[in-house]
């Protein structure tokens, strides 16, 4: 099962491989001069560098979904790579983005490496994503199921049929009606609904409640529900 990544994500994730050119032509500068023997180190603390940015943007983007968005934290990381706290923002949330679809769905490695594969990065960058997600997804489910909204569950349901026969206008009519009441539970507490509406439409809801039950039957449906548990 792969991604599948709107351009506007696309262009948020476009932000991670700048921090890389960044890196680089930092650490170039500081290499003008050295020796041959030496030369091999700026790359070496480049890459290192690298690393360690892509693994703070991903903290922060677990942040981001516990906590909810903090400008102090992209303006600190815009002054460090010398961009702006948007640029900054929008790399973040297009990772927290990639990082909780892949959570939600547990795609495979092989899954999540053909998904970012689209956005054209380098190797190393796909490999430190890969890691990003299999590191963070536990708890990035964990954080999911915690901002779950809790929704009534069904506990009991009556009705009633009333059927209208006659009115002072028309003698003779036949004008059915459906009363519900159902009984609903949500976080220990129990509230009732009352609903009402004709036999037509209840049998098109019972047909259509029919069909979604058969759907979940299918195994694509199947393979959704075992992911996102």
């Amino acid at each position: 099962m792969l991604l599948e990544l709107s351009e506007e994500h696309k262009e948020h994730l476009a932000f991670l491989p700048q921090v890389d050119s960044a890196g680089q032509r930092a650490w170039g500068r500081c290499s003008a001069g050295w020796g041959g023997g030496q030369r091999q180190r700026p790359a070496l603390n480049s890459l290192l560098t690298f690393i360690a940015v892509v693994a703070e943007f991903g903290r922060i983007a677990v942040e981001f979904l516990r906590r909810g968005t903090n400008p102090k934290i992209y303006e600190g990381a815009a002054r460090k790579l010398n961009v702006s706290s948007d640029t900054v923002q929008h790399g973040v949330e297009g990772l927290t983005y990639l990082l909780t679809e892949s959570s939600k769905l547990m795609i495979s490695e092989l899954d999540f490496q053909d998904s970012v594969f689209v956005l054209g990065f380098s190797e190393e960058l796909n490999k430190l994503l890969l890691q990003l997600y299999l590191d963070n997804r536990k708890e990035i489910r964990t954080i999911l199921s915690e901002l779950a909204p809790s929704l009534p569950s069904y506990h009991n349901l009556e009705w009633r049929l009333d059927v209208q026969l006659a009115s002072r206008s028309l003698r003779q009519q036949i004008k059915p009606a459906v009363t519900i009441k159902l009984h609903l539970n949500q976080n220990g507490d129990h509230n009732t609904r009352v609903l009402q509406t004709d036999p037509a439409t209840l049998l098109h809801l019972v047909q259509q409640l029919e069909q979604a039950l058969e759907e979940m039957k299918t195994n694509h449906c199947r393979r959704v529900v075992r992911n996102i548990k």
